[in-house]
């Protein structure tokens, strides 16, 4: 409330109305958005195009991160070039992809690089943390490579994959924005792009106030779900948080 009102008397002091609406004037407008299907259909494709790269990014990473990190020798052989390619911004893709793919296509692509980096590190951190003396017991007791990564490793792992898990939630909402303000593709982003080339300067400040709010939604559904996922690991447990 105390941010609403600030936001509300700098915009009203300092700026033009024109330019920066205070949010007495773009409240409304969001709020008559939320009954507009157009708006709905572009949150739709959005939270498609960001859903479907994130799945990518999830089986590959993952496959990938188990694969390199169960082999010691393997990861010390390439962790330098993923080091190396990691910090390569997806964006920089798209004047290549834009003779293969189509624009949706593209934007799920950039969204499925940007996560598959933050899961596929994320696995191998969770790899290496596995506690060597719980894995040499298992071992002990004769089980095989599958049973030791199901009952060993994997719930190492999973902590840092519920960490994977909020961190692409916010990276691929912003990729799919950005998919749609810089390429036009379909969806929330396209929306604030023609808002502004029309000159509805409160229509898009209203779409992005929307469009933070589905922010918010996201990573509290995204910490909601790790808490269940890990309901039984010590850090998820109430009298952690004391």
């Amino acid at each position: 409330m105390g941010t609403a009102i600030l936001y509300e008397v700098v915009a009203r002091v300092f700026f033009d109305p024109r330019h920066v609406p205070p949010l007495s004037d773009t409240l409304p407008e969001a709020v008559g958005l939320l009954g507009d299907p157009v708006f709905w259909t572009a949150t739709w494709r959005t939270l498609l195009a960001a859903g479907t790269g994130v799945g990518i990014a999830a089986v590959a990473g993952i496959g990938l991160g188990f694969g390199i990190g169960s082999v010691p020798r393997l990861l010390r052989v390439v962790s330098s070039t993923l080091d190396f390619l990691r910090p390569i911004p997806s964006i920089v893709l798209i004047p290549a992809l834009v003779f293969l793919l189509d624009i949706t296509q593209i934007t799920v692509l950039l969204v499925a690089v940007s996560c598959f980096w933050i899961v596929v590190f994320q696995v191998l951190y969770g790899v290496r943390d596995v506690d060597p003396v719980a894995m040499e017991t298992a071992r002990c007791f004769r089980m095989g490579r599958l049973a030791r990564t199901v009952h060993v490793t994997w719930p190492t792992v999973l902590p840092y994959l519920g960490t994977a898990l909020r961190l692409v939630v916010s990276v691929a909402l912003a990729l799919a924005l950005t998919g749609g303000l810089v390429m036009g593709a379909a969806g929330l982003g396209e929306l604030i792009w023609r808002s502004q080339e029309a000159g509805d300067v409160t229509g898009m400040y209203a779409l992005v106030l929307l469009t933070g709010g589905l922010g918010v939604g996201l990573d509290l559904l995204a910490r909601l779900a790790e808490r269940r996922l890990l309901h039984w690991h010590v850090a998820t447990r109430p009298e952690a948080a004391r």
